[in-house]
């Protein structure tokens, strides 16, 4: 790597009396408990160089010796269109491999998690259960981003091992919050991952490439009730055990 490819770092904020350290915790505190998954945009563009704001310094996520192997694809304006018509056609024609999003059986209390957010979720959108019809019209509203005007379909050495991809997630978390931080608001979306085959002919993909999931991004439209759905989250004495510490 040359000097001229190393990313340029900004001025590290230090903490000041106006600007003490409680202060930028509080801040960096903000930016990750507001962002939301974001499924309704407003047509407020995105401009390409704020996007590229937003990937170079997600950029600075940590990988596993530094191997960087995250890769992603941003589309806009008719190309995400096509593409958007490549997914739903395929998604109609049933040619796409089942998802495998989780194992089956799934442990009870994920599965009962999934159903209180399918629950949640679908009630924001006034989509019933029973209702096939719906639920397929908002499934293929993943595929045009959900009205997003930027789309991102990222990729992944299929050579890859585990923890390669765990360094993919953390690009992608830095991704949505370095866009959260600047206003802008996203949704992971795991729904692009079987459709692998048109989204790599569409995209011009190597042949080692595998897609690993896509993301929206723009400007949220507050107003929309499926925006305004909170999901919960479990306290952190239900997930860690901090051992050690005393008292």
């Amino acid at each position: 790597m040359t000097a001229d490819a190393l990313i340029a770092e900004p001025e590290v904020v230090q903490p000041t009396a106006e600007w003490p350290q409680e202060a930028i915790a509080q801040c960096v505190a903000t930016v990750v408990r507001s962002r939301r998954a974001t499924r309704a945009f407003k047509a407020q563009p995105l401009g390409r160089d704020i996007v590229e704001e937003i990937l170079a310094d997600a950029s600075c996520a940590p990988s596993g010796a530094n191997i960087q192997p995250w890769r992603v694809y941003v589309v806009s304006g008719a190309v995400k269109s096509e593409l958007t018509d490549v997914l739903v056609a395929a998604s109609r024609a049933g040619t796409a491999p089942a998802p495998e999003h989780f194992p089956e059986p799934l442990p009870d209390t994920y599965r009962a998690r999934l159903m209180d957010f399918g629950a949640r979720y679908y009630a924001s959108l006034g989509i019933a259960r029973d209702d096939t019809h719906g639920r397929t019209r908002q499934t293929e509203r993943n595929y045009a981003f959900f009205g997003a005007p930027v789309g991102l379909i990222f990729s992944i050495d299929r050579r890859l091992k585990a923890h390669s991809w765990i360094d993919l997630g953390l690009f992608a978390q830095s991704v949505m919050i370095a866009a959260k931080a600047r206003g802008i608001d996203t949704c992971p979306q795991v729904a692009f991952a079987q459709f692998h085959a048109p989204i790599a002919s569409h995209l011009h993909m190597s042949p080692n490439e595998v897609t690993a999931f896509g993301m929206s991004m723009g400007y949220g439209d507050p107003e929309a009730e499926v925006n305004q759905t909170r999901m919960p989250r479990e306290p952190v004495q239900d997930f860690a055990r901090l051992l050690g510490f005393p008292g």
